[in-house]
């Protein structure tokens, strides 16, 4: 806190984190925001890295896509190294991001290939289910994309957890043995947001209604047994669950490898199931015309039998999330 006030931009961005979520300290998010803005004002590498974060999502300042890549350009500028590849990985020039240069302007060219039509807009999708609505986007996002979101969870991965609505917190449960890895709202970057406009551009909804986004990885003979993504209505207090956290209306996901055996999305009632490729996309929608819940969704994430499995699973609620 005292070097903080005394203007160290790294401690005042390591604060901002803190507080934005709550770490060991109230969650006093609007203030946390501003002690990001100072250091960023400051020219603190990470603390610009995380400005381009705030813009895109709006939060506490004014949401401009342009001024989201212009901080994260000025970060990758610095030598932050996160702001360099999340630069690469969103890059339309692809021969460009592979190579390395030393040239001055070279994280601006960068930059400015970033085609924004391509992130905000989704490609032509497939009906797999009229009722239930089940889509899929092949070439959602390219392989790069998928290389980076794997990477960035490897180190991150525990085990996945299933939630009780009843006791209102996650535990562990045997019908659930895959890792996940979780990006809360200082852990997530441009290239997380970006995909979720471009899923927004797809099912359209406003993608301040999607939960984080979680990364999924299935080791060989690893599972999640059937289920339903949406808030189970028999629970006790239910309406007061939904009127507080909202119901989890859409579930997309995002295929980032097809190197595996088996290892289906598999929805039994319906006698579907799905296999995507690297890249491709598929949401279906949990909830029927009326907002009641649609227990035709009840699926399963199956075991590979060779190989790992990797998915982008994203949850999209009812009302807004942030």
């Amino acid at each position: 806190m005292k070097a903080s006030e005394k203007g160290d931009v790294e401690a005042k961005t390591r604060l901002g984190k803190r507080v934005i979520v709550g770490d060991r300290t109230p969650a006093l998010p609007k203030e946390g925001v501003g002690y990001i803005v100072q250091a960023a004002e400051g020219g603190g590498p990470e603390a610009l890295a995380l400005l381009s974060v705030l813009y895109a999502l709006g939060m506490y300042v004014r949401q401009d896509w342009r001024n989201a890549l212009n901080a994260l350009k000025l970060s990758a500028e610095k030598s932050w190294l996160p702001a360099r590849l999340q630069l690469k990985a969103l890059a339309g020039d692809r021969e460009l991001a592979r190579n390395d240069d030393d040239q001055k302007d070279y994280w601006f060219r960068l930059a400015a290939s970033v085609d924004f039509d391509y992130w905000m807009h989704a490609p032509e999708g497939k009906t797999l289910s009229h009722s239930p609505l089940i889509r899929t986007f092949r070439g959602f996002v390219n392989k790069d994309i998928c290389l980076w979101l794997m990477e960035k969870a490897r180190d991150r991965l525990t085990r996945a957890q299933v939630y009780d609505a009843v006791k209102r917190t996650v535990t562990e449960s045997h019908t659930r043995t895959n890792s996940a890895a979780i990006f809360n709202m200082v852990e997530t970057d441009l290239v997380n947001l970006m995909i979720q406009m471009k899923m927004a551009a797809a099912t359209g909804i406003n993608f301040r209604q999607f939960e984080a986004a979680t990364v999924l990885h299935y080791g060989e003979g690893e599972q999640i047994t059937e289920h339903y993504d949406f808030i189970d209505p028999t629970i006790p207090d239910y309406k007061e669950v939904i009127k507080d956290q909202g119901q989890r209306i859409i579930t997309f996901i995002i295929y980032l490898n097809d190197n595996y055996k088996n290892g289906e999305t598999e929805f039994p009632i319906l006698e579907l199931s799905h296999k995507g490729s690297c890249g491709e996309g598929i949401y279906f929608v949990n909830s029927l015309e009326d907002g009641s819940s649609d227990m035709r969704t009840f699926h399963a994430g199956r075991p590979p039998e060779a190989g790992e499995k990797w998915n982008v699973t994203q949850f999209i609620r009812n009302s807004f999330a942030l």
